[in-house]
């Protein structure tokens, strides 16, 4: 039985239409399952294509594994990405890096070590490279023996930044227990016996550079340096403010302290006794042994000269007793 459509043609009625359908529907699934399976579509093989012509897989081998892979990158700071065609450092700037070389001792300062590293770098200008990267290029160059080695042991190229370097080198070289200890020291901080308000400032500036991440503000280290200081030195300042010295602020007193510091060291001098004239009783040990031994080399001067005329006055009673027989 056929049916003839609106143009015509003549097509043949499909009496089983839901098979049909339930045919249709299961390829168009399996060519959607191909699809997604696999994005690689084999070529058609030819007429004169057999299973032979195919290569076989490589195996594998145990020894395939053992063999030693050469590594990528041979040093743990990466090359920074910069503008500049070609770069060149000049030998001499290598020269005063390799002169201020970090070993990585305990008594190494770490922040003293970036400061002068970081100085000398400044000194250099390049077209086209950030100063960040003239610091990450050269920082291998001012190291040496443990801290040399310490570098080298990060994977390699794997420091990209400048500040990632600096973090690292801080958290190897001055960990938070070297803090904590720089802040003990900042805070039981006393002047000597024997120090003016001037050492004494310096000493204080000198323990606040050595631990920069103390944390203490400025008016919290004014007044653990005006609590430190003797008697005397309080007495002076609380005497040029004409009343106490922690009435100032912050800055009116720091400003005091360096005014007064800047003054005579003389008159700044911090003494519990300076004796004028001292009499035998309050002489040292030192002292005493050193009158004793003057004291003797006045006697023997005084026999030897005594000795040294003897001669004379035996010659003198003898012509006199001659002179009488």
């Amino acid at each position: 039985m056929r049916l003839r459509t609106a143009s015509g043609d003549v097509v043949p009625i499909n009496l089983e239409i839901e098979a049909t359908c339930r045919r249709n529907n299961a390829a168009r699934r399996r060519r959607k399952q191909d699809t997604e399976g696999s994005s690689y579509i084999s070529p058609p093989l030819s007429p004169n294509h057999t299973e032979m012509d195919a290569k076989p897989a490589r195996r594998v081998t145990l020894e395939d594994f053992s063999k030693t892979a050469t590594p990528q990158f041979f040093t743990s700071i990466a090359r920074p990405e910069v503008q500049a065609a070609n770069i060149f450092y000049p030998h001499s700037l290598i020269q005063l890096i390799q002169g201020n070389l970090f070993h990585g001792l305990p008594s190494e300062d770490p922040y003293a070590h970036l400061a002068s590293y970081i100085e000398i770098c400044n000194t250099v200008k390049i077209a086209g490279v950030p100063e960040d990267a003239i610091c990450l290029n050269l920082f291998s160059f001012s190291l040496a023996g443990e801290a040399k080695r310490w570098l080298h042991s990060f994977k390699g190229n794997n420091l990209r930044t400048w500040k990632e370097v600096v973090e690292k080198f801080l958290k190897k070289y001055f960990p938070e227990s070297k803090t904590v200890e720089g802040k003990m020291e900042i805070s039981s901080f006393h002047q000597f016996l024997d120090e003016s308000l001037s050492e004494a400032l310096d000493r204080f500036h000198e323990l606040l550079r050595k631990t920069p991440t103390h944390g203490y503000s400025e008016p919290v280290q004014l007044n653990i340096f005006i609590d430190g200081l003797r008697p005397q030195s309080k007495q002076l300042l609380d005497a040029s403010t004409r009343g106490k010295i922690k009435l100032k602020t912050p800055e009116e007193a720091m400003e005091l302290i360096e005014n007064m510091a800047a003054s005579n060291q003389a008159i700044l001098r911090d003494r519990t006794y300076v004796p004028t004239k001292r009499s035998l009783l309050e002489l040292n040990t030192q002292d005493a042994t050193l009158a004793q031994n003057k004291l003797l080399i006045r006697q023997i001067e005084a026999l030897t000269e005594t000795l040294s005329k003897l001669p004379q006055q035996l010659q003198e009673v003898s012509s006199s007793y001659s002179s009488v027989l």
